[in-house]
């Protein structure tokens, strides 16, 4: 499905949006609540790699011993899964996915589960899915990781420690990177009534054979969130836009917004359980540079606000977006060029020139990358383009293009 974003305008009276829940949190908490039924859930996401992550831990109900499980696009699923199914005694299972993800590594995870006494196996390459896991008791409670790996397998196996019978002592060499995403992960052990430490380089999850029952709210998603943000600060002085459901102090990385969009004249008020987004000044900036170590999924939302207002920025600590659901580096630079930005990328950065150059009617490739298709939305506001395979948002955000239709985008199939 293609999609034609005709220019538009946004009504600026206040506009209000129901995110649904973090993908994050909901991922998280599907894998605790396996491990500990009693914990019951409540605003879980409604997004592709949720429902991914619900449908591969039924299968853990059955009674057949082997079963192939296909996660599709969806990495955190495919991290967390990898660690859950090692440790489920009796149990074999292949888990495979997507063409894409058959190019993700794996390895580093696999690696250190091992270190632990797990059994998997590559099927097809080695140190990428598909993998086969055959569960068994880990024993052993030492593991050591490089620091600056992705995040979702320093917390792949910290959601799993507290079923280890001598829990975990999980050492990281290095600078550490996505600190918010591990603290999210210890925040909801904790939660639950799991005993963590977390010093220096060093993270101890302590053996917890039951918790108890407690019924937990998941706080809407930042990232998604992330995409309003960039249309406020793409609208004109006195745009409101309220989302629900925030909190202030949010264990998502991503609630970094708040004080990144300052700079483009978009002010957050928190009220009760939503955020209100509005524009109070134009950006007076012409370059901004923002380390995104913490939070690297708002990229390239952010890439696409700074070209949408004509301002150059240089973004950093972008490292793990060479292994999304594509290289996100390359694709933002692949496309912001097509609209006439002059970009360039290394490793873990991207630069944007200050530039007023906005070329219309162009069509932006998704790579089946659900924020690709979010992120260059809002540049609806400024120009005409066309979103292809736009269905690819229902992996975070099932109703984005309905949602901003309701705000008074004019969005048509071609």
């Amino acid at each position: 499905m293609n999609l034609v974003l005709q220019q538009s305008n946004i009504d600026k009276t206040q506009s209000s949006i129901k995110i649904t829940g973090s993908k994050s949190e909901t991922n998280r908490l599907l894998l605790l609540q396996a491990l500990y039924p009693n914990i019951k859930l409540e605003n879980i996401s409604k997004s592709d790699d949720s429902d991914a992550m619900q449908m591969a831990l039924a299968f853990n109900h059955q009674s057949s011993t082997i079963n192939q499980i296909d996660i599709h696009h969806a990495g955190t699923a495919m991290r967390f899964l990898t660690a859950f199914f090692a440790i489920q005694e009796n149990k074999e299972v292949v888990l495979t996915g997507s063409s894409r993800m058959k190019e993700r590594p794996i390895q580093i995870l696999v690696e250190a589960l091992k270190q632990l006494g797990a059994e998997i196996t590559y099927e097809e390459n080695d140190g990428y899915p598909p993998i086969r896991i055959k569960g068994k008791k880990l024993i052993k409670n030492r593991v050591t990781l490089a620091a600056n790996v992705s995040s979702q397998y320093i917390s792949a196996l910290l959601l799993i420690a507290p079923k280890l019978d001598n829990g975990l002592e999980l050492t990281l060499q290095g600078e550490i990177t996505s600190v918010p995403y591990i603290k999210m992960t210890l925040a909801l052990l904790n939660e639950i009534g799991v005993e963590t430490s977390f010093k220096k380089n060093t993270i101890t999850v302590c053996h917890a054979e039951l918790v108890s029952a407690s019924k937990l709210t998941i706080e809407s998603d930042w990232s998604s969130a992330s995409y309003f943000y960039s249309i406020v600060a793409l609208s004109g002085i006195g745009t409101e836009i309220k989302l629900s459901s925030y909190k202030e102090n949010s264990l998502q990385g991503d609630s970094a917004l708040t004080e990144i969009y300052k700079d483009f004249g978009v002010e957050t008020t928190f009220q009760e359980n939503s955020i209100l987004l509005r524009k109070t000044n134009n950006c007076q900036l012409s370059i901004v540079n923002y380390q995104l170590n913490n939070s690297p999924d708002i990229a390239q939302t952010i890439a696409v606000t700074c070209f949408g207002l004509g301002i150059g920025c240089h973004l950093t600590g972008l490292h793990t977006l060479k292994i999304k659901e594509t290289d996100r580096l390359e694709a933002l630079k692949i496309e912001l060029s097509k609209l006439g930005a002059i970009v360039s990328v290394t490793n873990d950065s991207l630069t944007i020139e200050k530039s007023n150059n906005l070329n219309s009617n162009i069509s932006i490739a998704t790579y089946q990358d659900h924020r690709m298709a979010m992120a260059f939305a809002p540049l609806a506001l400024k120009t005409s383009i066309i979103i292809n395979e736009a269905e690819v948002v229902s992996k975070s955000f099932p109703s984005f293009w309905e949602d901003l239709k309701n705000i008074g985008f004019q969005i048509s199939e071609v």
